[in-house]
């Protein structure tokens, strides 16, 4: 294992786009979408054999604090950063540096989100091995970067540059800039270039750069940051004072030390039901957990209805989701389109279905 290596698992997102499974209380990442455990368990046995649990951090929400402790009974209570409420990443993983600066000021921490699946563990655990050490050695920033496999328009990239060195036997390269989510056609580009990677958002630092950087880019957050080390309980009054903008937006598309490094172990952002679909088993009308599914002239569809038959007729590209008291169905494209969904719900007062 790693010596003065921390994780911090980001788990406060919402996952309304896979409403009606996921709900304020228990998020995507708490259940099970295919047959396999919750991803947020996956992520943490992940990275057991590389960083002992006693210095793996979990952020989370007030409102899914519950369903995420008791998924992760090997993680110490102490372990659970809580925010008071949602204000995207950059506050989430500053509050995570004060806690692990507090134990350890010359630590290197690893940023993981809660709800990917990655297929070769081993993998990951040598690039971050390599990453931390080039963090060490260059006070740099590290973003994971994935090898493009198709012209994806639903994922941030980073453009490369020279290499910078090599680490832990992986060559680690300078990041010239990092890409919106491209159309289609820039998309196209991007692959064929060779040039860029998609952004993991799995990141790699010391506790000392990622301070210095809040410093220089997001003062405000800076400042009431420093007032919760002085004072952990003004953490509910400093909240709000802190920017509501991602550690992307805020830190890393404003610094100019930023290396990154090519990686293929098997990652999959799991962020609408039609991507979740890709790693469930198949059936005759597609893919899905179901207690049956019986289907004529059907295809390309994803099902989530555990222990009840589904017939699927003269339909393509469906995705159908049933729980206990909501049933969704809705073409595989308008995945968008549930948030949009779970925000009528919420202004319609039925926060029972959200």
């Amino acid at each position: 294992m790693s010596d003065n290596l921390y994780a911090l698992v980001l788990a406060g997102g919402r996952g309304a786009r896979f409403w009606p499974l996921s709900r304020r209380a228990r998020p995507k990442q708490c259940v099970a979408l295919g047959t396999g455990p919750a991803a947020i368990v996956s992520t943490i046995e992940r990275l057991k054999p590389l960083i002992p649990v006693a210095r793996i951090l979990v952020a989370t929400g007030r409102d899914m604090e519950s369903a995420v402790r008791s998924l992760l009974p090997d993680i110490p209570p102490e372990n659970f950063i809580v925010e008071p409420w949602g204000r995207n990443t950059a506050p989430c993983i500053g509050l995570g540096a004060v806690e692990i600066g507090r134990r350890s000021p010359d630590a290197v921490m690893a940023v993981f989100p809660s709800d990917h699946q990655v297929d070769d563990g081993e993998a990951l655990r040598s690039v971050v091995r390599g990453a931390a050490a080039a963090a060490r050695a260059t006070n740099a920033f590290v973003t994971i970067g994935v090898e493009p496999v198709r012209p994806e328009t639903g994922f941030g990239y980073v453009e490369v540059g020279p290499q910078m060195g090599e680490w832990g036997g992986h060559a680690f390269l300078n990041v010239n800039r990092f890409r919106e989510k491209p159309n289609i056609d820039l998309a196209r580009e991007f692959v064929s270039s060779g040039q860029h990677l998609w952004n993991a958002g799995m990141f790699v630092f010391t506790v000392g750069a990622l301070k210095d950087a809040l410093r220089r880019f997001l003062p405000r957050t800076s400042e009431a940051l420093e007032r919760v080390t002085q004072n952990p309980d003004s953490l509910e009054e400093e909240w709000g004072n802190m920017d509501a903008t991602s550690i992307d937006y805020g830190v890393m598309e404003r610094s100019n030390a930023i290396l990154t490094v090519r990686c293929d172990f098997g990652w999959r952002d799991l962020g609408t039901w039609s991507s979740a679909g890709e790693t469930m088993p198949r059936n005759s009308a597609g893919r899905g957990v179901a207690g049956q599914v019986i289907s004529k002239d059907a295809s390309g569809c994803v099902i989530y209805a555990p222990g009840k038959a589904v017939a699927l007729i003269g339909v393509e590209g469906l995705v159908v989701v049933d729980t206990e008291d909501a049933l969704l169905v809705m073409q595989g494209d308008r995945s968008a389109s549930v948030g949009e969904i779970v925000r009528d719900l919420e202004a319609q007062g039925q926060d029972g279905l959200t």
